[in-house]
């Protein structure tokens, strides 16, 4: 079994921003606002669930600007927890659980029965609406009184159909410029991952679990905040967006 010892967990989590900010170029902004919410929200010490957590982008920005905060990570890919795991290795501010968001009982499996704030982003879009208000209400569940949930990520207003296709081919050359200057995209991404020692057996099972990358219905930001509110969140609006994206934060 590979332990990974020795492998620069590091260089693998900036490779991994850089091919996040190929598709998002805008994605740091949406962190920092996300930030600045969980400030004016709950404080800066807080006890935050990054929610689908991947390699823990949400985490590290967050204890960089809030040191005495502490986070939980969950998700299910075994590749992206590898990263995690080994970037964090040793920061008792930061436990990770691996458990399937649509398995009912995964709430179970965290190290606490509440939070200030759960944080999300790029990541639920590949749950479809039903199981996606499962979840709105399991979150609701686990947010304190007074705690935010905040999730970033794509929702698409179907009512603007020739704004979505200017924004649609505006951010298609704004990628094909940078594919022409080396950045690499998701495929590429997961082939260089397979062929590293330490994340090639994480690499196929996650695989075997998720295949190829697909999405969910990825609903509007009207949706979401409704079904927010329907789930036991007091308020819900988007307080950041870009021609593509929201970040919708649910005030318990």
């Amino acid at each position: 079994m590979t332990t990974g010892v020795g492998t620069d967990w590091q260089s693998w989590q900036e490779s991994w921003d850089r091919q996040q900010e190929w598709y998002m170029p805008d994605r740091e902004d949406r962190f920092r606002i996300m930030l600045d919410m969980v400030e004016a929200s709950v404080g800066p010490e807080p006890r935050v669930l990054d929610l689908a957590c991947g390699t823990g982008s949400i985490t590290a920005r967050l204890l960089a600007r809030f040191p005495n905060a502490t986070s939980t990570g969950v998700d299910l890919d075994p590749a992206l927890l590898a990263i995690a795991r080994g970037t964090f290795e040793g920061d008792e501010r930061v436990s990770f659980v691996t458990a399937d968001l649509k398995d009912p009982g995964w709430t179970r499996a965290l190290p606490y029965d509440s939070y200030d704030a759960v944080l999300t982003a790029t990541a639920l879009h590949w749950l479809h609406s039903e199981p996606l208000a499962v979840l709105y209400g399991q979150v609701a569940g686990l947010v304190r009184d007074g705690g935010v949930f905040m999730n970033a990520d794509h929702m698409i207003d179907e009512s603007t159909p020739r704004i979505n296709a200017a924004e649609r081919a505006q951010r298609h050359a704004h990628m094909d410029r940078a594919k022409r200057e080396g950045v690499l995209d998701w495929a590429e991404w997961w082939q260089l991952a397979a062929q590293d020692p330490a994340l090639a057996g994480p690499t196929a099972r996650r695989y075997e679990i998720y295949g190829e990358h697909a999405d969910g219905d990825m609903p509007s930001a009207a949706w979401h905040a409704r079904v927010l509110r329907e789930k036991g969140f007091g308020e819900a609006r988007a307080v950041w967006c870009s021609p593509s994206d929201t970040l919708l934060l649910a005030l318990k």
